[in-house]
């Protein structure tokens, strides 16, 4: 299996040069307007090309699908920055966009909401807490830790503030890759910009008296440090709470050959419908093997360590891209992949889904399924000791 991982990974590296420089493997596949006949009265025609001709014209350049996160210019205010990368930047990016946010102790991300995607979140370090606001004017208010999660439904109000004495940073994925983190409805901007006499009518208050507000958007606000043993805790008393324990959760634990994945679905946490979300370690050498998502565009965010990515996609077209640490990936849904630690230590990414069903197939599974005379079919010329080692491996 290491020697067809190795000629995958080498073909698509070729397919990236072909697609690049122009080259073709035939000069066409076609024959003549109306050759096979027509309905009912098709015919055999003579044997044609042994392999397919991909005219570039029919299906375009592989796109670039890696882009550095953390290489971008970050916001920054009082309390803390955000770097993000969407669609704008990063174009093959459609599905979802990202965001790594840094706050120092005290400060908070203001209250906010978004009214096109969902927000899905992994603290990387550092405590903070979140305070959401539902529809029905219920509230939760949860802390978390390093390898936690969070999930706020589209349009639910929430915040985020940093607790204890150290800095806290997390990774956010949205469900929608035209999102911008710097274009929320945030609660200072929005007094900034209505009429004094509404406001006063709102909370009671003399006019005067709002002329000590944030004259614009704070978005994140230092402030004074809060000890862990203050901050409050009041999460829901049901299945449907905003917090995951990613790392702590045994439902997570996915093993695979060369790594290991955790990973939550709607089926392990229900309130996250529109996402799935996990970290996979990958140990130096070894790699997750191709495969292809069937029902989600997938995005990652290079934690640790070097990796390499091939990607298929179809039409004679492959990429590889090497990806470090803040680098992040995109792999539209139905692309074939594999993911390779090219370096010394573990390989740890983080990956989210824009589905909260999980659904992948392996390509070795589908070989191990097929019967041995299609596989000779399919692999003309390959001989069968390779076949029997390609449905054992």
């Amino acid at each position: 299996m290491d020697q067809t991982r190795r000629l995958f990974l080498g073909s698509a590296a070729l397919g990236a040069s072909v697609v690049a420089t122009g080259a073709k493997a035939l000069e066409h596949d076609h024959g003549n307007p109306g050759d096979g006949g027509f309905g009912r009265q098709s015919v055999s025609l003579p044997p044609g090309a042994r392999v397919a001709y991909h005219d570039p014209k029919d299906v375009g350049a592989m796109p670039d699908f890696r882009f550095s996160l953390d290489g971008n210019s970050p916001k920054v205010t009082s309390g803390g920055w955000a770097k993000e990368a969407t669609v704008h930047q990063f174009p093959i990016s459609k599905g979802i966009a990202g965001v790594h946010m840094f706050l120092e102790p005290g400060a908070s991300r203001e209250l906010h909401w978004h009214a096109i995607a969902a927000e899905w979140a992994y603290v990387i370090d550092g405590r903070c807490q979140t305070v959401v606001l539902d529809p029905s004017g219920a509230s939760e208010i949860n802390n978390y830790e390093p390898g936690d999660l969070w999930y706020f439904p589209k349009g639910h109000g929430h915040s985020i503030q940093t607790i204890g004495d150290k800095p806290c940073h997390f990774i956010l994925s949205f469900d929608n890759g035209a999102f911008s983190e710097h274009g929320t409805f945030s609660i200072t901007d929005w007094i900034d910009v209505t009429p004094k006499d509404m406001l006063a009518l709102e909370f009671g208050l003399s006019p005067e008296a709002l002329d000590a507000f944030p004259k614009g958007e704070a978005y994140i606000q230092a402030g004074p440090v809060i000890p862990v043993s203050d901050a409050l805790d009041a999460p829901w008393p049901k299945e449907s709470t905003h917090k995951f324990r990613l790392l702590k959760d045994p439902r997570a634990v996915r093993e695979f050959e060369g790594g290991t994945f955790r990973l939550a679905t709607v089926d392990e946490w229900p309130i996250q419908r529109t996402m799935s979300g996990g970290v996979m370690t990958i140990r130096p050498g070894q790699m997750r093997k191709l495969h292809w998502n069937v029902n989600a565009n997938e995005w990652h965010y290079y934690l640790k360590g070097k990796g390499q990515v091939a990607l298929f996609g179809s039409g004679g077209r492959g990429k590889v891209a090497e990806f470090k640490p803040g680098d992040v990936a995109y792999i539209p849904m139905g692309f074939g992949h594999a993911i390779k630690n090219t370096g010394d230590e573990d390989l740890e990414i983080v990956q989210t889904w824009d589905n909260g069903k999980f659904e992948e197939i392996d390509l070795d599974t589908w070989i191990k399924a097929s019967p041995r005379y299609l596989l000779s079919n399919n692999f003309t010329g390959v001989p069968g000791e390779t076949i029997t080692k390609l449905k054992r491996a």
